[in-house]
């Protein structure tokens, strides 16, 4: 009988916690009982769970169903930290997408702005 998603999660999770705190403890010189690595499977976890309920909140007070950029990146506003690493993160994505649709330009992709006017030559779409 297969298990419960939510325990499969909890099991994935854990195998990865017990992967990477097996590498850290070696690293380290130390050890980790098998009762740690099962607390913080279960501590991380609430996390996850806080995390994704705050996220969908941010969305639907925004209107949406879909949770965004915008909306981890308030979720980030607690950890100043985490938010520097977001944002340079970020930046380094815009950059790189910024150069390959560049490079595409002259290509006539089709892509952004200057796609023509379609079919209804630019009527029909009503006032964005």
């Amino acid at each position: 009988m297969p298990l419960p998603t939510i325990q499969r999660l909890k099991t994935a999770l854990w195998s990865s916690l017990a992967t990477l705190t097996n590498s850290e403890t070696l690293r380290l010189s130390t050890n980790a009982t098998p009762q740690f690595i099962l607390a913080l499977t279960e501590l991380v976890f609430a996390q996850i769970l806080s995390t994704g309920k705050d996220l969908e909140n941010f969305a639907k007070h925004a209107g949406r169903s879909t949770i965004t950029v915008a909306d981890v990146m308030l979720l980030a506003r607690r950890n100043e930290g985490l938010e520097a690493v977001m944002r340079g993160f970020l930046g380094e994505l815009r950059e790189e997408r910024d150069a390959e649709l560049g490079a595409e330009v002259g290509r006539g992709t089709g892509r952004g702005r200057g796609r023509g006017r379609g079919k209804m030559g630019g009527r029909g779409r009503g006032r964005r």
